[in-house]
């Protein structure tokens, strides 16, 4: 069997074992620590914030900065359709009812004319969303300006879901810093990993102060065990932090390599008619997470699938875009708001999308075997059409 090339695998500094032997070493094993809170305050340096606060997923900062914003039962959240389940997941745990909205062609994110329709009629009918969540996705930053326009016309706070783009800025801001709350994970395919866990950001230092009580039991300030609300185990612990703080080092690194994954995709595939890479809107500047690419139907016969089929043939693992939430089976009674007549943005991406190994420890050789499999998947799908038209 050849070597298995992974679509985002862990990529680590060599730092790492000095932080957690520090650990070790001063004992500091349990949940907080030194760690953790330097490596809240490097994050909240980074992206230029006030705060942060160290959780153990990207998941449980979404449900955090929900429970802050006090939505419940009764209220509507708006959300990008086109992401990952764990975007809305915490919509669900709070009660509230999730609201998709559909992505637009030029970031693949959150469509500002769809928001804009979804908002007006909500106010119309006096039942404005209590928080709008917008997704960053495959570390592209959606359109900010425009969307933030929206949401602050109608005094709806946001929370911008930037569990794929830390390192990605937009006109300069970095990525996660545009909303109320900001949200970063640290999975184990993230750009950088702690093996598992996320970051809360905001410049409501107060708001962040309580998410750490929320997220630590809601432990009252008595010398008994005393609990007045409802808390969470949602700490991330001092080891993985010690992670964190030397991936976070290298991530201005881990950035521009994937960039360069990327653009040796684009290279590569230049003249190949019917193939479209996700887009990089002007002044923003995208980690490339993953690259993401769309393949034409009434040009290319080969579909996503089984191009994904003929990868996993050769130890390769390639992935298709993430299906949309409104179609998914949990989400099946959710309203959803297309980006404009023709169709559904996010559910032609998803048809027609495609994720390729992109992980910044990747070599050329290795993506030099992607490439090679990908013009080989093609061409016996041409020379397939070719025989049938003849017969």
């Amino acid at each position: 069997m050849t070597e298995r090339i992974f679509l985002s695998s862990p990529h680590m500094s060599g730092r790492e074992q000095d932080y957690i032997k520090d650990a070790f070493t001063t004992n500091w094993i349990a949940p907080l620590g030194p760690n953790v809170d330097a490596f809240e305050r490097e994050i909240a340096s980074y992206v230029k914030m006030e705060d942060a606060a160290a959780v153990s997923s990207g998941t449980a900062a979404i449900h955090l900065a929900l429970e802050l914003l006090n939505v419940g039962k009764e209220d509507t959240v708006f959300c990008s359709s086109l992401t990952f389940v764990a975007s809305a997941n915490p919509i669900l745990y709070t009660g509230a009812t999730p609201v998709f909205i559909d992505s637009e062609e030029n970031t693949w994110n959150m469509s500002p004319d769809a928001l804009a329709r979804a908002m007006k009629e909500a106010d119309e009918n006096n039942k404005l969303p209590k928080a709008v969540i917008i997704v960053n996705l495959y570390g592209q930053v959606a359109m900010m300006d425009e969307l933030m326009n929206i949401c602050n016309h109608y005094d709806v706070p946001v929370i911008e879901d930037a569990a794929e783009s830390l390192g990605a800025s937009y006109k300069g801001k970095a990525s996660g810093s545009f909303g109320k709350f900001g949200v970063f994970s640290f999975n184990g395919n993230k750009i950088i990993t702690t093996s598992g866990g996320g970051m809360l950001v905001s410049n409501d230092v107060a708001a962040l102060k309580q998410s750490r009580f929320l997220a630590t039991q809601a432990r009252d300030n008595a010398l008994h065990y005393q609990h007045s609300v409802v808390g969470y185990n949602y700490r991330l612990s001092n080891i993985l932090a010690g992670v964190g703080r030397a991936q976070l080092e290298v991530l201005d690194e881990r950035v521009e390599a994937r960039r360069a994954v990327f653009n040796r995709y684009v290279e590569a595939f230049a003249d190949i008619d019917g193939i479209d890479f996700m887009p990089e809107l002007d002044n923003t500047y995208g980690n490339r997470w993953l690259t993401t690419l769309t393949l034409d139907p009434k040009k290319i016969k080969a579909t996503p699938y089984e191009l994904i089929e003929e990868f996993a043939k050769e130890n390769i693992e390639a992935r298709p875009v993430w299906k949309p939430l409104h179609l998914q089976p949990l989400f099946e009674n959710a309203m959803f708001y297309s980006h404009d007549q023709n169709g559904a943005v996010s559910e032609r991406l998803f048809e027609q999308g495609l994720c390729l190994p992109s992980g910044s420890n990747m070599t050329v050789e290795q993506q030099e075997r992607v490439i090679d499999k990908f013009f080989e998947v093609l061409q016996k799908e041409k020379q397939s059409l070719q025989t049938s038209k003849s017969n």
